[in-house]
């Protein structure tokens, strides 16, 4: 039987590899500083010394330092001479400005709203409820939509790698059949405007919370996409556009419970025709758990969408319950290069 090939870490006494384990949120407490104090910024036309870097962020220079030379051991800063630090390759995406950014997301997942959510995990095991119940708050989308600023850097965060995923799925999935498209929980619009622009034979519709949609609005303007695709304000637990050819959701049902995800699905089943084609867009969980990068990464988003959302990542057998259970056969999966898949589903008969 074939085994995995155990990582660097496995030459260490066991005790080691836990203690570095434990501590991997110094690290993430430290990266969520760097991103707020705009550290990769500062360091766009090269080195500078610590400092500068304490003046212009305000911060106790010896301090700083201590934190930026963490970031230096993982390989997101460099120091290049004794007390004065330059960007990385991996240092250059954590700037604003540059094509590919991790900057919003680095800000969203380090951030104190899913990191104090984790600190709240016992609770979600012991009651299987995400985090936010014990705050009383029904729907952590909306509760975030009160706060402006956080709801921005979520909207760009998830367009951030939302456009990696556009490239993978409109190179891997044929749209040629297709005429219309609607993106259902679109956000500002970054996946379907990633779609219509490598398939100028297609019209689409973004379609998410009023509060969501006039951003979507300016994107597409912005992006010259305004003959062909439209905006559209609503709550998919109600009712969703009718009348595409196909409906789209990426990383939308994860965020739900069977329950309420079912809801959705069959919000969109009635507004279908028979011949429409229902996309998923998401990880399927594994078959087996191994020891692999693609497994942890997709434990992790599982146990996240526990604690943030209180939805889950699902298997293939459970795409297929879930599909059945709202009205739809599940047809194929269409893997990507980017660890996602494009999970295609019809109406029933």
């Amino acid at each position: 039987m074939a085994t995995n090939p155990q990582p660097a870490e496995s030459s260490l006494p066991p005790q080691m590899v836990l203690y570095q384990l434990g501590t991997g949120h110094y690290v993430s407490r430290a990266l969520n500083l760097a991103a707020r104090l705009g550290i990769a910024d500062l360091l766009q036309d090269g080195p500078r010394p610590i400092g500068d870097l304490a003046q212009a962020t305000d911060t106790h220079a010896a301090s700083l330092q201590r934190v930026l030379r963490l970031l230096v051991s993982v390989g997101v800063f460099a120091e290049p001479s004794k007390g004065a630090f330059a960007l990385t390759p991996l240092g250059e995406f954590l700037r604003g400005d540059v094509p590919g950014s991790a900057l919003a997301l680095v800000k969203l997942v380090c951030g104190p709203r899913v990191q104090e959510a984790w600190g709240e995990l016992e609770y979600c095991v012991r009651t299987g409820e995400p985090a936010y119940r014990k705050r009383g708050i029904e729907d952590p989308f909306v509760e975030m939509a009160k706060q402006p600023e956080e709801a921005a850097n979520f909207d760009k965060a998830m367009a951030d790698f939302t456009r990696l995923a556009a490239v993978a799925v409109a190179a891997t999935y044929d749209f040629a059949p297709l005429r219309s498209v609607t993106d259902v929980g679109g956000g500002t619009g970054a996946l379907l405007i990633g779609i219509l622009k490598a398939h100028p034979h297609l019209r689409g519709v973004v379609f998410d919370r009023p509060d969501v949609i006039e951003r979507a609005r300016q994107e597409i303007a912005r992006r010259g996409l305004a003959e062909r695709c439209e905006a559209v304000g609503g709550s998919f637990f109600e009712e969703v556009p009718r009348g595409a050819d196909a409906y789209l959701l990426k990383h939308v049902i994860h965020d739900w419970d069977d329950e309420r995800a079912r809801k959705i699905l069959e919000n969109c089943r009635r507004a279908m025709e028979p011949s429409a084609k229902l996309l998923l867009v998401e990880g399927v969980y594994p078959a087996r758990m191994e020891q692999s990068l693609a497994c942890r990464g997709a434990a992790a988003n599982d146990v996240n969408m526990l604690v943030n959302t209180g939805g889950r990542q699902r298997a293939e057998e459970e795409f297929r319950s879930l599909y059945e259970a709202a009205g739809f056969q599940l047809t194929r999966i269409v893997p990507t290069p980017i660890n996602i898949s494009v999970i295609e589903g019809v109406p029933r008969a």
